[in-house]
């Protein structure tokens, strides 16, 4: 059986401000039939060919959840990573991402595993950039 391409909701407390981070920020393009707000809905951007990214009004995340609560912000039960080619590119990326409005949790650096950074989108949500 194969699944493509697999999507990944996050919930978000505003469209606007998410859209600008994930585009201008990391920049991924947003896919989708556009709303009264301009933006598409649902709001998707698109990773790669086998992954895309919804982002979800926290309380648009109950049809699909149900009775499970979203976890407030700055509490994350998994990490969200991106592969890139060069110790550059991680810089870079993390760059972008502050510049957008993510606190950067980790600066780039050396670690065991390879060059790697982390940060949180405005929701809190967490991001590793890596290179090897």
């Amino acid at each position: 059986m194969t699944y493509a391409p697999v999507t990944v909701s996050l919930p978000i407390a505003d469209r606007v401000t998410a859209h600008r981070f994930y585009s201008d920020g990391l920049g991924l393009e947003a896919v989708g039939e556009l709303a009264d707000d301009g933006l598409p809905e649902p709001l998707q951007f698109v990773v790669n060919d086998g992954l895309r990214l919804m982002l979800i009004p926290t309380g648009g995340f109950g049809w699909v959840i149900g009775p499970h609560e979203v976890a407030t912000r700055g509490q994350s039960e998994c990490v969200l990573s991106l592969g890139v080619a060069s110790p550059a590119d991680a810089d870079a990326i993390v760059e972008r991402a502050r510049a957008a409005g993510a606190e950067v949790l980790t600066e780039p650096t050396a670690q065991p595993w390879g060059y790697a950074g982390a940060f949180a989108d405005p929701d809190g949500h967490l991001w590793m950039v890596s290179a090897e």
